[in-house]
């Protein structure tokens, strides 16, 4: 028996077939309209009490099913109505005369509006919606594996909490994507039932005529009351079916067999089977019904609610509900949701504390974007970010932390944003299926594109398609990708703002990491010469002015010598610097040359001149003429560094250098400010140029 049961949708889609090809009694052929029409409003009634598709996810295979059956039914009743000289049963009798009532026009009018409002306006609208859920959910698949991952990252969400959501996503593309194709049976379902009732109609007369001897007149009256009576109840619940479909478009799904899904979820709505029956039960007052089939189905559905929703009670799932529908009994509230809610979540008052966690670095992109990022859609930029930290940490001896990425709706979808512990530092806007051309001096022929400028370094550009690549390289121009226009643009960013980043546990990270090599340095200097606090500060200054900080070993022992003449920490660096010339003339040399601007002399006289001293230290009061002077001639060096493409560096001597550093610095804080101090000896500088009052 419970095989028999297990299997009931797949014996109900043969008895379908069967329909195709075997006559049926009116009587029984009555049942089977009375449960097509029954299925379709419970159908009706789940759509309209769920609370998201996917509680329905059944729906498509359902769309196809009933589709089928009522097909199969217009063929019964065609069948019958053109070889029982219109006698299909008393449903299609009783409807058609309802209609009707003894004007043909009227009624093949009245059926031709309700078969035009189903086809035009609800399965048109159905249609156009499952079109677009399934676009956009697809679309929308890697914004939102991304907020399952940055949920999981910052602790709002378990590991098995993210499986469960992103099995859902999953699903619910599944589900529009059936959904977008079911709607297509709906609209043929309409076209197919004007096909049938023109067929029954004009066979039915030529019949009634030609082989019966009859009337023209009363063949009319015979037929039209038959074929309008079929229609309509083809017609009532292909409605039905349709509003149903538009609404659970608009509004994870199932793991088992279609069987076992149809008994589960249909019996998981008892009170559709109350309504259905109850509904079913005024139906029979209309006069010329089948009481007897009608009665039979209502008392159906109603038992089989009340049988599903004692079940449903007893199993521990019953919430009270009004006891005028069950006698006294009550109806199952909704069960309660496997993933904790958002309010749920933030009734502990501790998980408040996790709002207020800032990410060091973080990456937000527009919805255009996201394919650059989502490693299942082929996006290689965390393979990208992964390379530059390695790169970054070898050259500068600083683990950049995590890069966060995000989607954000409050973004242009070709826009991203970096931001710096919570605050944006930097924007840009990317378009994904063109190239970036950076302009050169002198172009050898125009290229075609849309005007922009390059997001790291401030140089015009121009986003040209794929095709002009060739001869965008050919006329000059440097041709970059999407991808590495933001991964260039984020390494730029990271390295203005490298210093903020370096905190007191990756300071002291850095000290147990050299502390496993030189135990006897770490405990010499660690609290006795400098705190961490301290070292913090002299590692933020070398970085914030590009100085690479791996050789920790060569600046702790800087620090101790240089702090048995002084604490100030400002002096301590430059005597760090001095000790890293080699560090330094390697990341600012090419070729044994470096290419640098000088000071004039009475500049350098001037700025010592200016030097005074409070109890913060020594600060550079220099008087705004010969301020505005210097910082004037500022922007020829950068243009003329610029040409030969490389950072703008300025040569100072050793006393002063920290001071003019700070002073341009606010100006133009990609200019490199170093010593003679701090170059090696077997380099040679090259002046290219000099500053003078």
């Amino acid at each position: 028996m419970k095989k028999i049961l297990s299997n009931a949708i797949s014996l109900f889609v043969i008895v379908i077939v069967l329909l195709l090809v075997i006559p049926l009694n009116p009587f029984i052929l009555d049942i089977f309209f009375i449960m097509n029409i029954s299925v379709s409003l419970i159908i009706l009634l789940i759509t309209m009490n769920i609370k998201e598709p996917l509680e329905f996810s059944i729906f498509p295979s359902l769309l196809l099913i009933t589709t089928l059956f009522r097909i199969g039914l217009n063929i019964s009743s065609t069948r019958l109505i053109l070889t029982k000289q219109g006698q299909a049963g008393q449903v299609i009798q009783a409807i058609g005369t309802f209609v009707l009532q003894g004007n043909v026009v009227v009624g093949v009018i009245i059926f031709l509006i309700i078969v035009l409002v189903q086809f035009i306006v609800i399965t048109k609208g159905a249609e156009r919606v499952a079109e677009v859920a399934a676009r956009f959910t697809l679309d929308a698949m890697p914004g939102k594996q991304m907020a399952i991952d940055a949920d999981l990252s910052s602790g709002l969400i378990n590991e098995e909490q993210a499986r469960t959501r992103r099995h859902k996503i999953q699903k619910e593309a599944d589900f529009y994507g059936a959904m977008d194709g079911a709607t297509k049976i709906v609209k043929g379902d309409a076209i197919m039932s004007i096909i049938i009732t023109t067929i029954n109609f004009v066979a039915g007369t030529i019949i009634g005529v030609v082989q019966g001897g009859m009337e023209f007149t009363a063949v009319l009256q015979m037929y039209s009351i038959a074929t309008i009576g079929d229609g309509l109840v083809s017609q009532i619940p292909a409605l039905l079916i349709s509003t149903s479909t538009g609404m659970i478009v608009t509004r994870s799904v199932s793991e088992g067999s279609l069987n076992t899904d149809v008994s589960s979820q249909f019996l998981a709505q008892p009170q559709a089977f109350l309504i259905g029956g109850i509904l079913l039960f005024v139906i029979a007052l209309m006069p010329g019904m089948p009481h007897i089939q009608l009665v039979i189905v209502a008392s159906s559905l109603i038992a089989l609610g009340i049988t599903s929703s004692r079940k449903m009670r007893a199993a521990g799932a019953m919430g009270p509900v009004p006891d005028d529908l069950l006698g006294g009994g009550g109806m199952p509230e909704e069960e309660p949701e496997a993933v904790i809610t958002e309010e749920d979540y933030y009734r502990d008052i501790n998980n408040i504390y996790t709002l207020l966690n800032v990410e060091p670095v973080e990456m937000e992109f527009g919805y255009s974007l996201i394919p650059l990022v989502d490693e299942s859609s082929g996006g290689k930029l965390i393979n990208r970010i992964v390379i530059f930290r390695r790169q970054f940490a070898q050259e500068m001896g600083f683990v950049i932390p995590s890069v966060r990425l995000r989607d954000s709706s409050a973004l242009n979808t070709n826009q991203y944003v970096i931001k710096i512990k919570g605050e944006e530092v930097a924007k840009g806007e990317i378009l994904t299926d063109y190239y970036l051309a950076l302009e050169p001096p002198n172009p050898m022929g125009e290229v075609d594109g849309i005007e922009t400028i390059e997001p790291a370094y401030g140089i015009p550009s121009k986003w040209i398609t794929p095709d002009q690549k060739e001869i965008a390289e050919i006329y000059g121009y440097t041709v970059i990708d999407p991808l590495s226009v933001i991964v260039t643009h984020l390494s730029e960013t990271i390295r203005r703002h490298v210093s903020e980043l370096l905190n007191r546990a990756e300071v002291t990270q850095l000290v147990e990491n050299l502390k496993k090599q030189t135990p006897e340095l770490v405990d010499e200097t660690f609290p006795a010469i400098i705190t961490f606090g301290g070292f913090q500060k002299v590692l933020s200054s070398l970085l914030r002015e590009g100085v690479p900080i791996k050789d920790l070993g060569t600046i702790l022992e800087s620090i101790i010598d240089s702090s048995s003449t002084t604490r100030d920490l400002d002096t301590i660096t430059e005597n760090v610097r001095v000790a890293l010339k080699r560090t330094i003339t390697r990341r600012f040399c090419t070729d044994g040359q470096m290419r640098v601007i000088t000071l004039d002399a009475e500049v350098e006289k001037l700025i010592a001149s200016s030097l005074s001293k409070n109890e913060n230290g020594l600060y550079l009061a220099l008087n705004p003429e010969a301020m505005q002077k210097i910082i004037t001639q500022m922007s020829e060096i950068v243009k003329k560094f610029a040409e030969l493409g490389q950072p703008p560096i300025i040569l100072t001597s050793h006393v002063i250098r920290l001071y003019f550093y700070r002073l341009i610095e606010q100006f133009y804080p990609d200019i490199y400010v170093l010593s003679f101090n701090e170059i090696a000896n077997n380099i040679q500088i090259q002046a290219i140029g000099n500053i003078t009052l």
